[in-house]
């Protein structure tokens, strides 16, 4: 897969295809721990994101699979066996198809376009580094949203994926910026008039519970944290923290070079 954690596409024994990210990828393996905590706290906020699993990959797996490796420069790095990140394909990739990009006159039909408003409260929250980044595909909308009535309406949906990049990545702090976060295409903020549009999910933000962040934590591998999980509770600390200024930081993206919210007065 593109990216720099040189994830790969790998199906697992419970049926289903993981975009897998290995615990010795070349950007570190915070990075697994940050998808972990992101996907939990996604689901907690009902942001449309892919399912995640912790994938086990086996040393009998590894060998019978010489195209599973990693490249470092010219080298050739092999893949750790043990414990790894898993975001879940929606399908069967030889039968579904998935885009990262969609031109604007099938970008403002996407059926959970407001999903955007709530990842950029998330990003804004959790110090995403990186921009935004998701994926689109076609699919029947009761699979994805229980709400539609239709159960047979088909429509394109967005997931938001790639979540390593939280908490600033391997530094596991937060540096704040008016651009971080924030989806290239200003078309899925046009419906954006107040602050108030970011609602229900600031309110779910400011009222997180910490004992989805406790057991986040429980959760991760001891192997990915190494050493770490002193730094971690800190990370989750500076996390409950923060709660009460996403509204702030989302402001502050009006602020920038350019301001993402073309509809807002």
């Amino acid at each position: 897969m593109r990216g720099g954690a040189q994830a790969h596409l790998i199906e697992a024994d419970d049926g289903h295809f993981y975009v897998v990210k290995f615990s010795n990828n070349p950007q570190h393996r915070r990075i697994l721990v940050n998808e972990w905590i992101a996907s939990i706290l996604l689901d907690y906020l009902q942001i449309a994101a892919p399912p995640c699993a912790i994938v086990r990959l086996a040393p009998e797996f590894l060998e019978a699979n010489p195209d599973v490796y990693l490249s470092l420069g010219s080298k050739r790095v092999a893949v750790a066996d043990g414990w790894h990140f898993g975001s879940r394909f929606p399908g069967h990739p030889e039968r579904q198809a998935v885009y990262d990009f969609l031109p604007d006159a099938l970008l403002g039909k996407v059926e959970n376009l407001s999903d955007f408003l709530g990842i950029l409260a998330f990003d804004k929250w959790t110090g995403n580094a990186d921009s935004r980044q998701s994926i689109f595909f076609r699919a029947r909308l009761k699979e994805y949203m229980p709400a539609v009535a239709q159960p047979l309406r088909v429509g394109y949906v967005a997931l938001m994926m790639d979540h390593g990049f939280v908490f600033n990545g391997p530094h596991w702090d937060f540096v704040d910026s008016p651009i971080q976060g924030l989806y290239f295409r200003q078309v899925v903020y046009s419906a954006i008039r107040s602050i108030a549009d970011f609602e229900p999910w600031i309110e779910r933000i400011r009222n997180f519970p910490e004992e989805v962040m406790d057991d986040a934590m429980k959760q991760i591998p001891p192997a990915w944290l190494e050493s770490g999980a002193d730094d971690v509770e800190k990370l989750f600390v500076q996390l409950l923290r923060r709660r009460t200024r996403v509204a702030d930081l989302i402001e502050k993206c009006r602020s920038g070079r350019i301001n993402p919210f073309p509809n807002w007065p």
